[in-house]
């Protein structure tokens, strides 16, 4: 098995602190999948980052085939880095002056643009804004601005041919549903600036210091929300979400309670008030967490799924919105289109009943073989009809 020990790469702020982030890292989790005589393995390690302070956790997920003696790795399907912030002693400055420790700290940590930010100091005074001209017209801050404008002018043009490219498609008539995007706070705190590791080192520690950090983001993202559509004339009307967290194998019912599902629910409300959907994809397994988003009002989202006992998300969120996804995407990699258009009919099978799904799949098409999506297509296209 590759697995890397990592308690090297952290500077010890405790024994216990230590002592919990090496038992929630060190944690190699094996499933079987399907009846094939092959196993499924996420292997996680970190390495240091490319700034001090950081670290990179690479999450791989492999098949291992049973009969290769030291489980050699066979096929890679999927990884997805998660950068960690390690700024242990930084806390108070991250709380109570974001702004500065996000323009000297975080950013030159995560871009090499922003480098000459991280001793940038604006000295105000009375008597003008001489000092503040100054500060930024050091030969390398006007370099980084440069630089910036430089980036913002690119996407700028990016921006202008993806418009142009969505007014032909609504033309041909396939609008762009796209209306924003959004998170919940505590996938923000993780994803953005401390990784799942040390996220959860913070909340053993010290609780009230994460729930001041996604209580304040979710406030100030919320307002953003319902003022997002001010006119009602916006033509993509859905808020695309990926829930990262929030899965069974991820937490507890009573932990998605307090640090998941409230701000959730509020963020799906907040769409709606604005006049638009909350498109939300449940990545992981989501199960027990089936009666939370059957809590929503009635069509105000669209659930997606990666891991779902389908049955049970019919009989209870599917009661109140539309649900779709669900379709292992494994089998378009390692399944032949016999064994695809069979899976796709007992999929349809327990999804089709009464309408309000939609087909998709668990992921994307990473590794799928061309004559399994061909497959897969043709039998919800013919199977997949209401007679």
């Amino acid at each position: 098995m590759i697995m890397t020990d990592i308690g090297d790469f952290y500077e010890p702020a405790s024994a216990q602190r230590t002592a919990c982030r090496k038992a929630i890292v060190n944690r190699v989790d094996v499933f079987v999948y399907a009846k094939r005589s092959a196993r499924f393995c996420v292997i996680e390690y970190l390495i240091p980052g490319e700034h001090p302070g950081s670290r990179k956790l690479h999450r791989h997920l492999r098949l291992i085939e049973e009969d290769e003696e030291e489980y050699k790795v066979a096929t890679h399907i999927h990884k997805g880095d998660e950068i960690k912030l390690s700024f242990d002693d930084e806390f108070e400055e991250f709380f109570y002056d974001y702004t500065r420790w996000s323009l000297n700290k975080f950013l030159p940590r995560v871009s090499s643009v922003m480098e000459p930010f991280r001793d940038f100091q604006l000295n105000l005074s009375h008597r003008g804004i001489g000092e503040v001209a100054a500060a930024f017209s050091k030969p390398e801050i006007r370099k980084a601005i440069q630089k910036l404008w430089e980036i913002d002018d690119f996407y700028q043009v990016y921006r202008k041919k993806l418009a142009a490219a969505n007014e032909e498609l609504a033309e041909l008539g396939f609008p762009s549903m796209m209306g924003g995007r959004a998170v919940v706070p505590f996938d923000k705190y993780s994803d953005t600036y401390r990784g799942m590791e040390l996220t959860f080192v913070d909340i053993f520690e010290d609780e009230n210091l994460v729930m001041k950090f996604c209580n304040k983001f979710h406030k100030e993202q919320i307002e953003q929300l319902r003022h997002g559509n001010p006119d009602g004339k916006k033509t993509g009307k859905q808020i695309v979400m990926a829930l990262h967290k929030g899965s069974d194998d991820m937490m507890s019912n009573a932990f998605y309670e307090k640090f998941y599902w409230n701000h959730l629910k509020e963020i799906i409300a907040a769409c709606r008030e604005a006049g638009m959907m909350a498109n939300v994809f449940c990545e992981g397994m989501y199960n027990d967490k089936l009666k939370y988003l059957a809590e929503v009002e009635k069509g105000s989202a669209y659930f997606t799924f990666d891991k779902v006992n389908m049955q049970k998300a019919k009989k209870t969120v599917g009661s109140v919105c539309c649900i779709g996804g669900g379709f292992p995407t494994p089998l378009l990699v390692y399944e032949t289109p016999e064994k695809v258009r069979e899976a796709v009919k007992r999929h349809l099978d327990v999804a089709m009943p009464d309408g309000g799904y939609i087909f998709r799949m668990s992921a994307g098409l990473d590794g799928a073989k061309a004559e399994n999506v061909e497959a897969m297509f043709e039998t919800v296209h013919e199977y997949g009809k209401y007679r």
